[in-house]
């Protein structure tokens, strides 16, 4: 029988996370059987073969690794050190693994990566252009050098360790994607959100800080500055590169 993939997940408003399993499905073209959605935010997290998957995704979180300690929710905290477990792990491993916005958070923790406010981006559309090493990437190699790509998040890596290969960057964050050894990676732009995607979460999140109040209609306008239409093969690319 075929091994499935994982996702992890941690938004805790139904909506967006039921529509983040859904984009999951559509961009990687799993079926659900074959893509497992654990709700972190919700239940601990199960014990992970890793022998018994094939890989292992990460969505996106509103949680932000460089908040203060005493800042972080219970939840939070216990999300926190259960991903830690498993990263260690998964680069012991290098087993399959593709975080999408707070897989920079996850990873880049194990890396010892300065995660901070320096590279934060509001939610809009930025132009990713992929590194010499990423446009030889299994992941990458479809796709052009430069394509446009959904952000949003108030932290990011400010400097790359040596221990990591930088695959692709903005003008505005320069460590946009990054590979751990040669099946670990995480992307700080989200290769699974389509328009509708991220409007739904514009809504969900608005009181969360990443726009001002008044700012709801300049953000929308963002989003829609122009079509994201490339992304979603990175998913695609992960699943057909790691499925039995």
């Amino acid at each position: 029988m075929d091994r499935p993939f994982v996702l992890l997940a941690t938004r805790a408003e139904d909506l967006p996370a039921d529509e983040e399993y859904a984009l999951f499905l559509r961009f990687t073209g799993l079926p659900p059987e074959r893509l497992r959605r654990i709700r972190l935010e919700r239940d601990p997290m199960p014990e992970i073969d890793l022998d018994e998957v094939a890989g292992i995704l990460v969505g996106g979180s509103p949680f932000n690794a460089s908040d203060p300690w005493d800042k972080k929710s219970a939840v939070q905290r216990r999300v926190e050190a259960e991903m830690a477990e498993l990263v260690d792990r998964v680069v012991a491993r290098d087993a399959p693994f593709l975080g999408a916005c707070y897989g920079v958070g996850t990873l880049g923790t194990h890396l010892g990566a300065p995660i901070d406010g320096t590279y934060a981006e509001p939610i809009s559309v930025v132009d990713v252009t992929l590194t010499e090493a990423g446009r030889v990437d299994p992941l990458l190699d479809r796709l052009p050098d430069r394509f446009p790509a959904f952000v949003g998040h108030k932290e990011a890596i400010s400097r790359l360790p040596a221990t990591a290969t930088l695959l692709a960057s903005s003008p505005t964050c320069p460590v946009q994607m990054f590979r751990v050894g040669r099946n670990v990676y995480a992307t700080q732009f989200h290769p699974e959100l389509d328009l509708a995607g991220i409007v739904t979460r514009i809504h969900a999140y608005a009181s969360y800080g990443y726009f001002a109040p008044d700012e709801l209609d300049l953000t929308l306008a963002a989003v829609r500055r122009t079509p994201v239409t490339a992304t979603g093969g990175i998913l695609r690319a992960f699943v057909e590169r790691y499925a039995d």
